[in-house]
């Protein structure tokens, strides 16, 4: 038997993970599960920002090597960070190498921690959505769409805390990722699945 953990192959699958196996493992294991742990949250969020221009796959293929290079994404850590260390991760050809998106990871661990301090980075994401993983049901890839009004909420919401690199259309993608909202197309063996 199968380890559950691990994509089957012959499962209809949303064609944009295409066959990959680390998307597809991606896909069947990750992509659309609620998260609700602040701290990975929070990695998915920084992920998603350095995607911004991207494709996903690229940021997938090098998340191992982003979690190296910032120390296993603790906000408490990277917090503290400045020139040096922006000059070590500028140099470091296993990441996106964006000076700005670096600065806004920085950023964003500050704002985190005040997030975190005030009412809970996870309940503040999830508030967004009523504490409820939205269900939008599409036929197709083409009934997806790139953002949405509550993603154009959170990121507005993001942004007045402090967060960088986070428009509406990287929010929606992190919302999809996170689990706030599943998009699963209605063929997808894990369409409607929490």
């Amino acid at each position: 038997m199968p380890h559950p953990d691990l994509p089957l192959p012959d499962l209809p699958r949303c064609a944009w993970c295409g066959t990959d196996p680390l998307y597809t493992a991606y896909h069947d294991t990750e992509w659309g599960r609620p998260e609700h742990d602040p701290r990975a949250l929070w990695e998915c969020l920084i992920l998603e920002s350095f995607q911004a221009g991207l494709s996903w796959i690229t940021i997938l293929r090098r998340r191992e090597t982003f979690r190296t290079a910032f120390k296993g994404f603790h906000p408490e850590t990277i917090a503290t960070w400045g020139e040096a260390e922006i000059l070590r991760l500028l140099g470091d050809p296993g990441i996106i190498r964006h000076r700005g998106k670096i600065e806004a990871t920085i950023a964003g661990a500050k704002a985190y921690l005040r997030l975190e301090a005030r009412q809970g980075f996870a309940d503040f994401i999830w508030s967004h959505v009523n504490h409820s993983p939205q269900i939008s049901a599409p036929a197709s890839r083409s009934e997806i769409p790139a953002e949405t009004e509550t993603a154009r909420r959170l990121s507005k919401s993001l942004k007045a805390e402090g967060f960088k690199f986070v428009g509406p259309t990287i929010t929606y993608a992190f919302m999809q990722a996170a689990g706030l909202v599943n998009d699963h197309v209605a063929t997808c063996h894990r369409y409607g699945q929490p």
